[in-house]
């Protein structure tokens, strides 16, 4: 018969002792102490730029202007007889729901004919880069003696009409809009004007442009608004989307002073 094998465990109490150990287990502790502030700072960082980012993509979705209806004025003499042309562009103009609020003294309208392209800035952009800063004639108090100076008025170097737009408020209920301050919240409600006075029209007898008298001869804008014409608008604010109007004049204008062209 095989002999009863019996198993005894030993019995180990000793540890590991001493300064080496006790370095080491230091070492492990400012490590993960390095790697958890490295964490948090890094984390910290993106939850930073993450928020930035989201924040400025809500504005470039949602700061939005849009253009609810345009109408074209035909420039008219004191007998009643208009031009061949459109002479001035009222677009009115509101932001999308949940807009953040839009500087239109930021704005830049681009309009085209096809044939002509102007970049227009507010007319009390005094720091627009063109030849003129600010537009000649400019009056913080009447939005209808901007309109005269804009299709009237002009410097040695340049025509106001070619350069720079005007605006007059319809709906501010908070106050926030004026003529040197212009600056739109949802629910405001703005008509933006634009000279696309022709060359036709420009240097002739022509004295009243919609309910605007003018007493000077009109500037050409380089713009010739003939019948049948494919028009460009292209409203550019300071951040968010651009917002574009297409539209092509009517066949003919007959007798109408005030023609409507969008939508």
């Amino acid at each position: 018969m095989k002999a009863n094998k019996r198993l005894i465990m030993k019995k180990d109490t000793h540890a590991q002792v001493g300064i080496g150990t006790l370095i080491i287990f230091i070492a492990m502790v400012l490590v993960a102490a390095v790697a958890a502030a490295v964490l948090i700072q890094t984390s910290g960082v993106l939850q930073q730029k993450a928020q930035s980012t989201g924040k400025q993509a809500t504005q470039e979705v949602s700061s939005n202007l849009m253009v609810k209806n345009i109408e074209g004025v035909r420039a008219v003499n004191g007998t009643d007889n208009m031009s061949n042309t459109i002479d001035l562009l009222k677009l009115k103009v509101g932001l999308n729901v949940g807009s953040a609020p839009v500087d239109v003294n930021q704005v830049v309208v681009s309009i085209t004919d096809g044939t002509t392209a102007n970049n227009l800035v507010y007319a009390a952009n005094d720091k627009s880069y063109t030849d003129v800063p600010g537009m000649p004639g400019f009056t913080s108090d009447s939005a209808s003696d901007n309109l005269k100076q804009l299709m009237t008025n002009n410097s040695s170097s340049q025509n106001n009409s070619d350069h720079f737009y005007t605006v007059e408020k319809i709906r501010d209920e908070d106050s926030s809009f004026s003529q040197v301050n212009p600056v739109m919240n949802t629910g405001d409600l703005i008509t933006l004007y634009i000279a696309t006075t022709s060359d036709e029209a420009s240097g002739t007898t022509y004295n009243k442009v919609g309910s605007s008298t003018v007493d000077a001869e009109l500037k050409p804008s380089g713009l010739q608004l003939v019948p049948r014409t494919t028009v460009n608008i292209v409203l550019t604010p300071e951040s968010g989307a651009a917002t574009t109007a297409d539209f092509v004049t009517p066949s003919s204008y007959g007798v109408k002073e005030t023609v409507q062209l969008y939508p």
